[in-house]
């Protein structure tokens, strides 16, 4: 499940524990034969709604006032206009025990007026209404009872409560195989006669898209979601690879929506609820929507992108191409239309092309282009394109329209910033001028006329054009270029700045925003220096901060222990939680980088990570795949000439779960 993800591992690796039934310590499940497919009615399109977790957990926010006021927030805010449905309850909702007849007890202080009565509020406004538990005999956060053993009783219960949605979690499962944990309970829910959605938790664990599609209406294909980039990122690499085997009434979940919880910046969420949409993924809300920004309400409402999520063909979107960072996905609609989705990984402004033809279009003279974000429509010879900010996503609906010279065509414009290698953060030292090119790009069938070519930057900073910047007439497939000067002033305070180019034609206008970060960089000293003494550029992680000469707790800084590896105690280095990058600027001036690498010894099961070495946009050492089961592995690399060194760790490929990673002894040596 969580945060709570140290004790999962912990608890789900315990075996032959038992469940206390009257005294007798017994686990059994439903003796009956199994019945026939998973055939509910169900989530034929993917489920939308709202669950606690992300937003509260288990902290005293969550409970029956909570939970109506996101009921009436659904309805007066447009999330159920927009498709919301489900309310659902995660971790938490119950007391620790069972009562005398072996029933869930709701938790008293949390839901004083019992669930029945909080499920028959949520249909008063026309809404479902969801639970939560685990197969096993807990739940992850240990607070309440698991289901394992007790479907029958449960199921029933829940229905006379009127729940329509189960998420069911995989926390101390006592070793129990998973596909008759989860069978049992599809058969207990069938058995209802109630139509209730079933929401598989299992992590991915068992692989559940190759023998799920008759369980469940969805199954979780990875580890938990973290509200920051590198997690998210990490997520859409597991769950783009299994588009095939999802369909209508049975879904690939890559867990709920962090978007407005924090931790990513607008572009970010953005992407996320892109990705997730074109994947065919469940749109669960994981924010407190009573703090909802204005911006995060018009990223969950957006109905363009929301109507590819929910489309009836029910195709998962999947990429086409990845080259450099740069995603293409495609995703086939019902009415023969394809969704798009231009997806920037890099950390700087990138052009993405792909075609109508390689979106599965058939050939036409001119395609209709509707940006789901910038709610426009342009007419396209046939290329897509669109320059990208970092992490960010261009998303459109493409037809082969009859009706496409009705529109203006489709010009795209970019900002092209020095970067010291591919995908490097676009950096400017304060005072310094840089020489950056406008691209205005015309992809329309019909020229684009009376084309000027503006870039504007903050307050106080100098952007003039060295070059030309209008021409009468932009042909189809051609490009005016302008070169910039531009200029911080001196005493620019550090920090992100953006800088927007935007192109005006006849008709219509394009608009391309990229952040630069200003900052005067400082080489690290002479000599042999501990990394965890030198300050990196920048940092992220899988789950909480990089730590300095402590493992990663996960949450916290701080939160760590002595990095320890096999047994072996490091008083220096970086602790870190796959995905993890640090990077630090070397002014050329550094000669070689080296570390013991593995996999803290916190962790005693799934851990599995690689270590890289990164000189500028050239890898220069990698440790291979690391387990907890393996020593230390000295990892060293020649960085001479590099402007930057990046430590990178990957999550092996197969989820983050338990990846502790530690850069032990790590040190850099420089002239």
């Amino acid at each position: 499940m969580r945060t709570v993800r140290s004790i999962r591992s912990l608890a789900s690796a315990v075996i032959a524990l038992a469940v206390i039934v009257a005294g007798a310590a017994t686990i059994t499940l439903a003796s009956a034969p199994p019945a026939a497919a998973l055939d509910n009615g169900l989530a034929l399109t993917p489920q939308m709604g709202f669950n606690n977790w992300n937003a509260t957990h288990c902290g005293p926010d969550f409970n029956e006032a909570m939970v109506k006021s996101i009921a009436d927030l659904f309805v007066s805010s447009g999330l159920k206009d927009a498709g919301y449905q489900y309310v659902n309850l995660d971790d938490c909702w119950a007391e620790q025990n069972r009562d005398a007849n072996g029933d869930y007890v709701p938790n008293a202080t949390r839901f004083p007026h019992g669930i029945k009565a909080l499920a028959d509020y949520v249909h008063s406004k026309g809404l479902k209404f969801g639970l939560y538990t685990s197969a096993g005999t807990l739940t992850c956060a240990q607070t309440m009872p698991g289901s394992l053993g007790h479907e029958q009783q449960d199921a029933k219960l829940w229905a006379s409560w009127g729940v329509d949605y189960l998420k069911y979690d995989n926390c101390n499962n006592q070793g129990v195989d998973a596909q008759k944990r989860y069978t049992a309970m599809r058969d207990a829910l069938k058995a209802t006669g109630r139509p209730i959605l079933f929401s598989m938790c299992e992590w991915g664990q068992n692989k559940p898209w190759l023998w799920a599609k008759d369980v469940g209406n969805s199954w979780r294909t990875t580890g938990d979601i973290s509200d920051n980039y590198a997690s998210m990122l990490s997520i859409v690499h597991q769950n783009m690879a299994l588009a095939q085997y999802a369909g209508p009434g049975h879904w690939n979940d890559p867990d709920m929506l962090e978007v407005g919880n924090g931790g990513m910046n607008d572009t970010e969420y953005r992407s996320h609820f892109s990705l997730w949409s074109v994947m065919a993924a469940p749109l669960l809300i994981g924010s407190d929507l009573r703090k909802a920004s204005a911006e995060t309400m018009q990223i969950l409402t957006n109905k363009d992108v929301i109507a590819v999520d929910q489309d009836r063909l029910g195709v998962q979107g999947a990429p086409i191409s990845t080259d450099g960072g740069r995603d293409v996905f495609v995703k086939p609609l019902a009415n023969g239309d394809r969704a798009v989705a231009l997806f920037n990984e890099s950390d700087s402004p990138q052009r993405i092309t792909t075609s109508a033809k390689a979106a599965g279009l058939p050939a036409a003279p001119g395609y209709a282009v509707r940006d789901l974000w910038a709610h426009t429509t342009r007419e396209t010879a046939g290329t897509i394109a669109a320059t990208v900010p970092a992490h960010g996503t261009v998303m459109v609906r493409v037809s082969a329209s009859r009706r496409w010279a009705m529109y203006p065509p489709a010009v795209d414009t970019g900002i092209d910033v020095p970067v010291a290698y591919p995908g490097a953060l676009p950096i400017i030292q304060p005072g310094t001028a840089t020489s950056m090119t406008t691209a205005v790009t015309n992809s329309g069938r019909l020229p684009a006329i009376k084309v000027r070519s503006d870039l504007t930057g903050p307050d106080g900073w100098t952007v003039q054009a060295t070059t030309r910047r209008t021409t009468p007439v932009l042909a189809s497939n051609r490009t005016l270029a302008t070169t910039w000067t531009v200029q911080p002033p001196a005493d620019a305070k550090p920090g992100t700045y953006d800088l927007t180019a935007k192109a005006a034609y006849l008709g219509a206008s394009a608009e391309s925003t990229v952040q630069v970060l200003v900052l005067k960089l400082t080489a690290p000293p002479s000599g042999t220096s501990y990394l965890s003494d030198v300050s990196w550029l920048r940092a992220s992680n899988g789950w909480g901060p990089v730590e300095k000469d402590m493992s990663n707790g996960e949450t916290a800084a701080g939160d760590g222990h002595p990095i320890t590896i096999n047994g072996t105690v490091y008083k220096k280095g970086l602790g870190v939680h796959a995905p993890s990058s640090v990077e630090y600027y070397t002014a050329k001036k550094c000669t070689s980088v080296s570390a013991d690498v593995g996999v803290d010894d916190e962790k005693t099961a799934n851990g599995s990570v690689t270590f890289e070495l990164w000189a500028d946009g050239t890898k220069v050492a990698d440790s291979g795949l690391l387990t907890t089961a393996d020593a230390a592995k000295h990892l060293t690399a020649d960085v001479g000439g590099a402007a930057f060194v990046r430590l990178i760790v990957t999550d092996g490929g197969n989820g983050n779960d338990s990846d502790h990673a530690d850069w032990a002894d790590a040190q850099i040596t420089c002239s």
